[in-house]
């Protein structure tokens, strides 16, 4: 078993974790956005990301409500910002948190990717512009009659194959 990180030592960490992947993290601010006020552990205001490590060090679960959480969490499903919330209630190892924090930051860089993309198509859209991706989308239809076609196939050889053996049976005598 391992010991639970402090809130300075997993604040420490993912300030590092947050700034390696790209991010400018400012520690320690006072977050007042959607109607929630609390003070932040790190926040990067540009890229809108940030860590909350919850714990009774700070008073943390006083400071952000769970409405203020739930309030912060209907905004991160909008993708207006994505906080990593970590709560000292279930133990965490330094490496567990550190690959934790990978993986929701991989998970941000991916939904902005599909952000990014989705708006390429809306503002070409606007423009009248037809997104390559509509053209890739008509190969599919232009290919389904061909698997039709093999669907057939298929029905057809197992009802020619059940004819051969009925044709072939001879009578069988019985003996009385």
């Amino acid at each position: 078993m391992f010991d639970s990180l402090s809130e300075a030592a997993g604040c420490e960490l993912l300030a590092k974790v947050f700034r390696a992947r790209g991010y400018t993290i400012a520690r320690n601010l006072q977050f007042r956005e959607y109607g929630v006020e609390f003070h932040v552990d790190g926040w990067d205001a540009k890229a809108r990301v940030g860590f909350e490590y919850l714990s009774s060090e700070d008073d943390d679960h006083d400071d952000l409500s769970v409405v203020e959480y739930q309030a912060l969490m209907e905004q991160q499903r909008r993708g207006e910002l994505s906080l990593f919330v970590i709560d000292e209630v279930e133990p965490i190892s330094a490496a567990d948190l550190e690959e934790q924090a990978n993986e929701f930051l991989d998970e941000v860089e991916a939904a902005r990717a599909a952000r990014r993309s989705a708006g390429g198509r809306k503002a070409a859209a606007q423009k009248g512009v037809k997104p390559a991706k509509k053209a890739a989308a008509k190969k599919p239809v232009a290919k389904k009659p061909v698997v039709k076609k093999l669907a057939v196939k298929r029905v057809a050889k197992p009802a020619a194959a059940a004819k051969k053996p009925a044709a072939k049976k001879k009578p069988v005598k019985r003996k009385r």
